[in-house]
């Protein structure tokens, strides 16, 4: 069993009682996500709304406040997000950056909050380097990490006996700790590791990586990438007829991919994914209200940021304060259940444990209508989802 170290705990108490009021009279928020790329579609200007629908639910105002919402696109490079965001801390009086949607440029963003006691609240990156060697006390990873999403579909996969597995990864941070993780799992599981090739970020031709997979003769690829890249590698293995002899597994989907795929080509793929939209009453109930703003239905992370917001400010209103430990402090104290989390709460390393759910994409036939593309096969609660505390390399966290 672990738990926070006497030193953090007193740290966070006392500044907790000592901060008092809103800094600048002012709380303000900073959406930082591509704006323009690859991930733009989802996250982006939807994550923006996302941020935007929580603060007018919230209801403008926190502690007798404004709230302030601005936004930049960090064009998945470390050091633009790295310049935005030390200008947003040091000169702007922003209280909390969010989303990011780039593990590189998550972390470092996560490097200047920390040293300024600033909140951030990461609900688009993925990597679990930010629960551990990159954590802090003032940085909550809200939506998902690569050990969650991938550790439903490789033991799902594992369990029909298919031992043997091809890795197609992006070349980058979150692409290396997905292929890093998938490797973990298949061979606890008793798999083996066939191969791996890495391809650029926004590749234009997966022709020679998906020729690779098959002629490794794996029964299963598995893909570590997002969005455009995952997309495209399945639409290359589908064309070169990968997929008559081979499963694939994307390790991070989106409904915004199926719905540019196509049932076609996604029907029967197995995921896991931390929303769905027409999972619950409340899910649907949001949902439809950010398809009136943006003619489209929320991602997991645009879903996370608008639970990521509501909660923040729930718990600046709690703590009497937007100084950053404090805030951090109430947060580890609060049980999160809205449209997004169910039995959500923040651990000592700031990660937001929450249920996940296994879900397969629906034949063309199975769909009433757009959108209507997932069938949620399983629910793995919060603490079978990620990765336990004993694995944990947070410096915030110790063995008892």
């Amino acid at each position: 069993m672990r738990k926070t170290t006497l030193g953090l705990a007193a740290a966070l108490a006392s500044l907790a009682a000592q901060a008092q009021g809103v800094s600048g009279d002012v709380v303000k928020i900073a959406v930082l996500s591509d704006m323009s790329s690859l991930y733009a579609d989802t996250a982006g200007k939807g994550s923006v709304e996302a941020a935007r629908m929580a603060i007018a639910d919230f209801g403008g105002t926190v502690l007798g406040k404004k709230i302030e919402l601005v936004s930049a696109d960090h064009q998945n490079k470390a050091d633009v997000a790295a310049t935005k965001a030390r200008q947003w801390f040091d000169n702007d009086g922003v209280d909390m950056v969010m989303n990011m949607n780039n593990s590189a440029v998550a972390i470092a963003v996560n490097g200047l909050a920390r040293e300024r006691n600033k909140m951030v609240m990461n609900t688009g990156a993925v990597s679990t380097a930010l629960t551990n060697e990159h954590c802090g006390v003032t940085l909550v990873h809200y939506t998902y990490d690569t050990y969650a999403m991938t550790n439903a579909a490789v033991k799902g996969v594992l369990a029909q006996g298919k031992k043997d597995w091809f890795i197609i990864s992006v070349d980058y941070a979150a692409g290396k700790a997905m292929a890093a993780t998938a490797t973990e799992f298949v061979e606890a599981g008793g798999g083996r590791i066939t191969g791996q090739v890495a391809h650029p970020l926004n590749a234009s031709d997966f022709s020679s990586y998906v020729t690779q997979a098959q002629a490794s003769k794996a029964q299963v690829v598995t893909l570590a990438n997002a969005t455009n890249d995952t997309v495209n590698t399945i639409k290359a293995a589908y064309d070169f007829g990968l997929t008559k002899n081979q499963v694939l597994v994307p390790q991070l989907m989106f409904i915004n991919d199926i719905h540019g795929l196509g049932l076609k080509y996604g029907q029967g793929m197995t995921f896991a994914t931390a929303f769905y939209w027409d999972r619950t009453p409340e899910s649907r109930a949001w949902a439809k209200r950010y398809f009136e703003r943006m003619k489209k239905m929320p991602s997991m992370v645009q879903a996370g940021d608008y639970s990521a917001v509501m909660t923040y400010l729930q718990a600046i209103k709690e703590a009497g304060t937007d100084d950053g430990p404090a805030v951090a402090a109430q947060l580890r104290k609060m049980k999160i259940n809205d449209a997004f989390s169910q039995n959500g709460y923040v651990r000592e390393d700031g990660r937001m444990v929450h249920d996940m759910y296994v879900v397969q994409v629906k034949k063309p036939e199975e769909s009433k209508a757009p959108w209507d593309y997932y069938k949620v096969v399983s629910t793995i609660p919060g603490d079978e989802a990620f990765r336990p505390l004993s694995k944990s390399t947070c410096p915030l966290v110790k063995k008892s």
